[in-house]
C-alpha cells in the first residue's frame, strides 16, 4: 500500500494498530453437494464514494457456513478520520485471486470508529447497500495491538562524580533497551536536576514494549549523565540489569554501582562514580485511548455557533452564514466534518447544540447561550443532521448581534463534565466544538473558564471561519506557552485546539476533522491518568 503524502497542515498521526477478528454465522450455501468455502476481504474507502482499496484477506475456510477466521486483519487506526471499511464474504471455489470469479455471499459497510466503540460489532450481511442478503451475519471484534504494561520507577542517586569545574554536575538518566547486535535503543530520558550530586528524579513510566520488548529478562542499560549545555552531556556512569531484577524494588530499595567504563579500566582502586538507588519499581497497565473507548467511555459532542453581527447578514452572499445554492457554508462544513467523526463514539447520538451572540425570539434579548432548536429544556439534536437542521432553522429566526463571548458556553459544558466526575469512573468525556468568525470579547473570563475546564473530562475545539485575525484563539490554544487564568493559575492539561478554516478551503473534506481532532485521544488519556481511573471494562492483561 503506497504512502499518501499531503501538504495540508497538521497531518493525522496513527494512534495505534488495530487487530480485527472476523467470524460469520449462517452464510448462504452456493455450492452443490457441499458447503461454501468462505473468505473475508477487507477494503478501505479511498475518499471517493465508490473508491475502495483492498487491505487484507483472511484465509479460506472450507465447507463451513459459520466460519471463524484464524487470520487477524490489521488496520492503522486514526481517531480524527472517518475510516470507511467494507467487509466482503466470498465463496472461493478456485485458485484465482480475482474475486470476480467467486460467489459473493454478502458484505457490510461501516466505519472503524463504529467497530472500536462496540465490544462486539455484529451486522446482517447485505448483497448491496440497503438490500439484505437474506442469510448470514458478520461479527468483528477489535483489539489494540500492543502490550499494555508499563514499568513505573522512582530512582535517585547518591555521591555522583562531579563533572563540572564550576558548581556541581547536572545529572539526568537515560534507559536503553538492547537492539540488534551491540546497539542500544533509547527508551526513556529523565529531566535534568541542576547542580546536585544526590538527585531524586520524578517518578516516571515507560512501556515494557519500549523498555525491554515485553521480556523482563532482557537487559536494560541505565546511564547517568551530566548535562552540559555546550558539549551535550558527559557520562557519569552506567550499569546493565534485567527488569526482573529492578522489580525487587517493589518491597525494598535496591542499589547499583554507577560505573564509568574508562575510569574502571584506568584505576585499579576505582569503585564507582556514585550509587543509583531504585526506590520503587512496579508494573502497571498503561491504558490507551482505545482501552477507554472500547472499555465503555462515551464521548459527548456539543456544538457552539457564533451568531454575532460581524458574520454579516445571512441573506447576503458575503455573509459567513449565507447558505450557498449548493446548501453549504463554512459553519455547516465544520459541523459536518467534525461531527461525522465524533458521532461514532456516542451511543444515543443526541448532541446538545447552542448559539451565542444573537437576539433571540420572542423577547429579542441578546443571548450568549441559547439552544439552536429553541428548546431550552431539551437542547439535544438527533445526530449531526439534527444539528444542521437546527442551525438552518436558527439562522433565519434570530438577529445577529454581539459581542463574541465564549465563557458562558464553556462553563455550561463544564457543568455537564463536572457532574460526570461524581461517578469516579472513566465513563464520560466531553468535546465542545466552537465555530466563530472573529475576535473574542470576554478573553479574561474565557481564560478562567478554560483553566477550570482543564480539570475536567473535556476538550475544546475552536474553528475560526472567515478572514479575521485569530491571535486571541492562538493564545487560548497554548501552543506558544502555558495558558493561565487571571490569577496566574495554569491549565492542568492542554485541552484547546484551534484551527482557522481558511487553511482547509482547498483541502480534502476530511482534512479539517483530522486536524482539529488530532489532540483529543491524548487529552482524554491524560485526564483519566491524572485521575488514576482505569477503563470501565479494562482489557485483559497481557500473559
Amino acid at each position: 500500500m503506497s504512502q499518501i503524502i499531503c501538504s495540508f497542515p497538521t497531518m493525522a498521526h496513527c494512534v495505534t494498530k488495530v487487530q480485527l477478528t472476523i467470524s460469520c454465522e449462517n452464510l448462504m450455501d452456493k455450492d452443490v453437494g457441499s458447503m461454501s468455502d468462505p473468505l473475508c476481504v477487507l477494503l478501505q474507502n479511498t475518499g471517493a464514494d465508490d473508491g475502495w482499496m483492498e487491505l487484507e484477506r483472511t484465509e479460506r475456510v472450507k465447507n463451513c457456513q459459520s466460519p471463524e477466521f484464524a487470520k487477524k486483519l490489521e488496520v492503522d487506526y486514526y481517531f480524527e478520520r472517518v475510516q470507511k471499511l467494507k467487509f466482503g464474504i466470498y465463496d472461493i471455489d478456485n485458485k484465482s485471486t480475482n474475486l470476480s470469479d467467486d460467489d459473493y455471499l454478502g458484505g457490510v459497510e461501516c466505519t472503524l470508529g463504529q467497530i472500536v466503540s462496540s465490544k462486539t460489532f455484529t451486522r446482517p450481511l447485505q448483497l448491496k447497500k440497503g438490500k439484505l442478503a437474506g442469510k448470514g451475519n458478520i461479527t468483528v471484534i477489535a483489539e489494540e495491538m500492543q502490550d499494555k504494561r508499563a514499568a513505573v520507577l522512582q530512582i535517585e542517586a547518591r555521591n555522583l562524580d562531579n563533572k563540572d569545574f564550576m558548581g556541581k554536575s547536572d545529572p539526568f538518566l537515560e534507559l536503553y533497551r538492547q537492539g540488534d547486535g551491540d546497539k542500544w535503543q533509547l527508551a526513556y530520558r529523565s529531566e535534568v536536576i541542576k547542580n546536585n550530586l544526590n538527585p531524586n528524579w520524578k517518578t516516571f513510566s515507560v512501556s515494557l514494549q519500549s523498555l525491554c520488548n515485553g521480556d523482563m529478562e532482557n537487559p536494560i542499560k541505565v546511564a547517568c549523565n551530566d548535562k552540559d549545555e555546550s558539549t551535550g552531556s558527559d557520562l557519569i556512569g552506567e550499569f546493565t540489569v534485567p527488569l526482573q531484577k529492578l522489580l525487587e524494588a517493589q518491597n525494598q530499595v535496591i542499589e547499583f554501582d554507577c560505573i564509568h567504563p574508562e575510569k574502571q579500566k584506568k584505576k585499579k582502586s576505582y569503585k564507582n562514580s556514585g550509587v543509583v538507588r531504585v526506590r520503587s519499581c512496579k508494573i502497571e497497565t498503561d491504558y490507551s485511548f482505545l482501552d477507554y473507548v472500547m472499555g465503555g467511555c462515551q464521548i459527548n459532542f456539543t456544538v457552539g455557533v457564533d451568531f454575532t453581527g460581524s458574520n454579516g447578514d445571512p441573506r447576503s452572499p458575503d455573509s459567513l452564514h449565507y447558505i450557498s445554492p449548493s446548501g453549504v457554508n463554512e459553519y455547516l462544513t465544520a459541523i459536518w466534518s467534525v461531527g461525522q467523526v465524533v458521532q461514532d463514539y456516542d451511543t444515543d447520538k443526541l448532541f446538545p447544540a447552542f448559539g451565542f451572540g444573537a437576539q433571540v425570539p420572542p423577547t429579542w434579548q441578546v443571548s450568549h447561550e441559547f439552544s439552536l432548536n429553541f428548546n431550552s429544556n431539551n437542547p439535544y439534536c438527533q445526530g449531526v443532521q439534527g444539528i444542521i437542521d437546527a442551525y438552518r432553522n436558527a439562522i433565519v429566526n434570530v438577529k445577529l448581534y454581539g459581542p463574541t463571548n465564549f465563557s458562558p458556553i464553556i462553563t455550561h459544558v463544564s457543568q455537564f463534565a463536572a457532574a460526570s466526575t461524581q461517578q469516579a469512573t472513566a465513563g464520560q468525556y466531553y468535546v465542545l466544538l466552537i465555530i466563530t468568525d472573529g475576535e473574542i470579547t470576554d478573553l479574561d473570563q474565557t481564560r478562567n473558564a478554560i483553566v477550570e475546564a482543564s480539570k475536567l473530562p473535556m476538550s475544546i475545539i475552536i474553528v475560526g471561519v472567515g478572514s479575521a485575525d485569530f491571535k486571541a484563539m492562538e493564545f487560548l490554544d497554548g501552543d506558544d506557552g502555558v495558558l493561565k487564568s487571571l490569577t496566574g493559575e495554569p491549565v492542568v492539561r492542554d485541552i484547546v485546539q484551534f484551527v482557522p478554516f481558511r487553511q482547509f478551503q482547498n483541502a480534502p473534506k476530511e482534512a479539517l476533522a483530522q486536524s482539529v481532532l488530532a489532540e483529543v485521544p491524548k487529552q482524554l488519556v491524560s485526564y483519566f491518568k491524572m485521575r488514576k481511573l482505569a477503563p470501565v471494562n479494562p482489557p485483559k492483561p497481557a500473559q
